[in-house]
């Protein structure tokens, strides 16, 4: 308070340095965004390649093997070791071979099947990568938005109190009033700035989080562009909470994933059981002069006999990954379930909240018109006169967070469903 005081008699404040020229502001529409978020998310992209590489291995899984081809060339002369050479052979020895290998049981075809498989697996994780960033980006989005409109309502009070301040301090040098009025002023005044500062930084934060999701590294201020009245349209009406428990058991990638996993862990079951059935290598061999004959040739049959290895252990870890996922499955479809119901109850209250609430700040703005004459004319004391802003204030920002609240609860709704079914960009 002294040094309030203090500041107070040394007369008017300093004007404060001016402002840093603002960043170039982008007004930007969620369909907008959600197009450049779709075009440009560098995690989006990342994930991409995986469905991918998934993709070229399950190709690569239905490949032929390569034949073999063996040749033996004899490189020095056989008289060395040799000094009588058969009749009727001349030159050096030479062997070839060319093997082969043919599978059994239909492995190659499993093999593929598994792969596929996996890379139906990717494309749900992307799925789902996309749907906990999109959900990201349109609660961001919101957010900003309803910031943004607070902190108007912030300017307009901080730019009036400003002004108030101002005369009162003239008047108190003046020898009009008292000291501790303008130093409550004052104090009033300084409150508000430093809320509006951390609702800046706030915003900053969320500025930053919009920039890396659409991947814009220009530091232009994005102002969202939506319709207060949609906004005010969405409604639970029409849709029960067993309905999107339905919709979500159905759509909700991350189970989708799941059950894709598990399907994969069957066929991953069916190729271990082909693998105990050994491949057979089919080939041919021609022999110059090594043979009991001169231009020997042969067919070869080869063939692993599965009396040690019948690749037991891959079976048993098969079938134990396919336990397991069942019970993953199960569990997914729980945390789906209590994920609507509590995201449906959110919803549900702050709806109730919204809807029961007096939104309008008509009267409110006419009454502060008359405290401000009031206050002028030493109808009403500071205290009042502060007492009747702040509460004007509060009004403004509880109203604008009763709608971030909401319409936040109704995305997270859509993020527990899977689905958009509750939009106010449409």
């Amino acid at each position: 308070m002294a040094l309030l005081g203090a500041w107070a008699l040394a007369g008017p404040a300093p004007a404060l340095a001016a402002p840093a020229a603002p960043a170039d502001t982008v007004r930007l529409t969620l369909p907008e965004a959600e197009q450049r978020f779709f075009q440009n998310n560098l995690a989006v992209l990342a994930q991409q390649y995986n469905v991918t590489v998934a993709q070229a291995q399950a190709v690569q899984a239905r490949l032929i093997d390569n034949p073999t081809i063996y040749v033996e060339q004899d490189v020095l002369r056989r008289r060395i070791s040799r000094p009588t050479v058969p009749e009727g052979t001349a030159g050096s020895e030479a062997v070839v071979t060319v093997q082969q290998l043919f599978s059994l049981a239909g492995r190659r075809k499993a093999a593929g099947q598994a792969a596929r498989q996996g890379a139906v697996v990717e494309q749900y994780n992307l799925q789902d990568l996309l749907r906990n960033l999109r959900y990201q980006l349109r609660t961001t989005y919101y957010d900003v938005f309803f910031k943004q409109q607070t902190l108007k309502a912030y300017a307009t009070e901080i730019n009036s109190l400003t002004r108030t301040v101002g005369l009162y301090q003239t008047q108190f040098e003046k020898g009009n009033i008292a000291l501790k009025e303008v130093i409550r002023l004052r104090a009033f005044l300084f409150t508000l700035q430093s809320e509006r500062q951390n609702l800046l930084n706030d915003v900053a934060t969320d500025q930053t989080d919009l920039h890396v999701l659409l991947h814009d590294a220009t530091g232009a201020q994005y102002v969202p562009v939506v319709d207060i009245r949609r906004t005010r349209d969405l409604s639970l009406n029409g849709y029960s909470e067993q309905q999107l428990v339905d919709t979500a058991l159905v759509r909700r990638t991350d189970l989708n994933a799941r059950r894709a996993t598990l399907e994969q862990q069957n066929l991953n079951l069916r190729l271990q059981q082909k693998l105990a059935r050994p491949d057979l290598a089919v080939g041919y061999t021609y022999d110059k002069a090594g043979s009991y004959i001169n231009n020997y040739q042969a067919l070869t049959l080869g063939i692993a006999v599965p009396l040690f290895n019948r690749n037991q252990g891959n079976i048993q870890a098969a079938k134990a990954q396919i336990a397991g996922s069942k019970l993953l499955v199960d569990q997914q479809q729980l945390i789906v379930q209590s994920e609507v119901h509590q995201a449906y109850e959110l919803a549900a209250r702050n709806d109730e909240l919204f809807q029961n609430t007096d939104r309008d700040t008509a009267p409110f703005t006419r009454l502060m018109v008359g405290i401000e004459q009031s206050y002028a004319k030493r109808i009403l004391s500071v205290v009042e006169y502060i007492d009747f802003f702040e509460s004007y204030k509060n009004n403004l920002v509880q109203l604008n967070t009763l709608r971030a609240n909401r319409v936040r609860a109704f995305e997270q709704l859509n993020f527990a469903v899977g689905k958009p079914v509750f939009r106010a960009d449409q």
